[in-house]
């Protein structure tokens, strides 16, 4: 079997198997169960390329170049949708993570000021919406995206989502480099671990592929009450897991889709059941690190 490049490791080797049952974890300040972070993930998609998603699946093989149409429905989610999920964010008191292209920065400079505004983290999520598998070069990309969020916010930024989940071989130790405290394309625990690099170790923050709305919606193609129904439930659950310790729940939005009118009602019942039971604690993924302490 082959494995990967020299400088890469495989990822049994970043980390060790560790049965959460048993495990120590800090409580909360506030004596809360679950610690909740909502991600908001703001794409620039480059309308001379392939659309990274599709909405309208036209009626040919080849990818149509201009995509009017899927290009559209991206850019709906910045021009309208991004603004009715900020209201019931608002409403909520709920301040997400924003994890934004680097080229986006700019690009919807109002979406970045709104969420600077507000006090949301800013989260590296590549520089354009491609597989990081796909850039020419990984590192500079990672680069490109660290100082449009540090020119911009005037801090940089301390967490990165690579865009669909990928990376190459080399990401972890990349964004060691750069400067990151964490990561969050490895989807695999409730709570906070640590990840391996050649030349040193990242935090890894528990993000979600199930409460997400790109899988739940566009894959899985449910019905957007789903969302509302799978964030309840899965809160609940880790609720009851937490009377050993704390569990972090995470929500994903995309504005072109949760940002929809009529699928925004249900992230707003989604944040008033959790808000309702007083056991969770709004964080970001930085906080997240930082009480875990891992």
């Amino acid at each position: 079997m082959s494995g990967p490049p020299p400088e890469g490791m495989l990822p049994t080797e970043r980390l060790p198997f560790q049965p959460i049952a048993g495990r120590a974890a800090p409580p909360l300040p506030g004596g809360q169960r679950v610690a909740a972070w909502v991600i908001v993930n703001i794409e620039e998609w480059d309308p001379t390329q392939p659309m990274p998603r599709m909405v309208n699946q036209l009626p040919t093989a080849a990818a149509p170049s201009p995509d009017i149409p899927n290009w559209c429905w991206h850019e709906y989610g910045n021009r309208v949708g991004f603004w009715r999920l900020l209201e019931i964010f608002d409403e909520a008191g709920v301040k997400p993570a924003l994890a934004i292209n680097g080229k986006a920065v700019e690009t919807y400079r109002e979406i970045s000021a709104a969420a600077l505004e507000r006090g949301w983290e800013f989260m590296g999520h590549g520089f354009t919406q491609r597989s990081m598998q796909k850039v020419p070069d990984e590192a500079e990309d990672i680069r490109l995206t660290t100082e449009a969020i540090a020119r911009f916010t005037g801090a940089r930024p301390r967490g990165w989502l690579g865009p669909a989940l990928q990376e190459t071989w080399q990401t972890p130790e990349r964004l060691v480099e750069a400067g990151y405290d964490y990561v969050c394309d490895w989807v695999l625990d409730d709570q906070p671990v640590r990840l391996a690099t050649r030349n040193g170790s990242i935090g890894s923050v528990p993000y979600t592929q199930e409460i997400n709305d790109v899988p739940m919606i566009l894959m899985q193609q449910h019905p957007a009450r789903e969302w509302r129904d799978r964030a309840i439930d899965q809160f609940e659950q880790l609720r009851r897991d937490a009377k050993d310790g704390p569990r972090v729940l995470a929500l994903v939005v995309h504005p072109y889709i949760m940002g929809a009118p009529h699928r925004a009602r249900y992230v707003r019942e989604a944040l008033l059941h959790i808000n309702g039971t007083g056991d969770a604690a709004w964080m970001t993924g930085a906080s997240i690190l930082d009480h875990w302490k891992v």
